[in-house]
């Protein structure tokens, strides 16, 4: 469940005001607007990166507004992908989980049942510059999913990829949230793309 009230968020002379939304545990909700609305601030104030100036969010019934990044249960998947160019596949997948210090059965367990549910298998041992936009956008999604957050970030996740590969992922991700019962807010610009999902 994501809850937000009364959110304010000031980056240099932008500001988002008085914002309040609520999405229920297990939803898949999309947040659309235009190109600078602040939809990409709102995303990165929820997981953390920008602060709050006024406002309350809740995740799942707890109080996270100053908590760290780390400590709010959150999945993000920023617009770039923020893919590490020195990382394999299969590096990307266990990330997180080294970083928590999992022991090495649950972090390879965990990164083969990510690798058939993202259909991504064979691509375990490539590095991210031989992957095509689809093909990053779902190891960027098994990275962010790779911990069993309880809140998927996703920010304009589907841009830039052809109609083939858009159409692939509308299915994944229903697929995604339908296996995992993550609760998904889901940024984006593209009304085709809103009303899809």
């Amino acid at each position: 469940m994501i809850a937000v009230d009364h959110l304010t968020v000031r980056v240099g002379g932008f500001a988002l005001e008085n914002v309040g939304f609520d999405v229920p545990t297990g939803q898949y909700a999309v947040l659309m607007g235009r190109t600078g609305a602040g939809k990409t601030t709102l995303l990165e104030a929820l997981c953390g990166l920008k602060a709050v100036a006024g406002g309350t969010i809740q995740l799942n019934g707890r109080d996270v507004t100053r908590l760290k990044p780390a400590e709010r249960g959150i999945g993000y998947v920023p617009q770039d992908r923020a893919l590490f160019q020195t990382m394999t596949v299969r590096e990307h997948l266990a990330f997180a989980m080294v970083i928590q210090n999992a022991g090495r059965q649950a972090i390879q367990q965990r990164v083969a049942e990510l690798s058939r549910l993202l259909g991504i298998e064979h691509l375990l041992e490539r590095k991210p510059h031989g992957l095509s936009g689809g093909e990053a956008q779902r190891v960027a999604l098994g990275r962010a999913l790779s911990v069993r957050p309880g809140i998927l970030c996703l920010d304009e996740p589907l841009n830039a990829l052809d109609d083939d590969t858009r159409m692939e992922m509308y299915t994944l991700l229903d697929e995604v949230q339908q296996s995992t019962g993550v609760t998904i807010l889901h940024v984006t610009h593209n009304l085709d793309e809103a009303e899809r999902l």
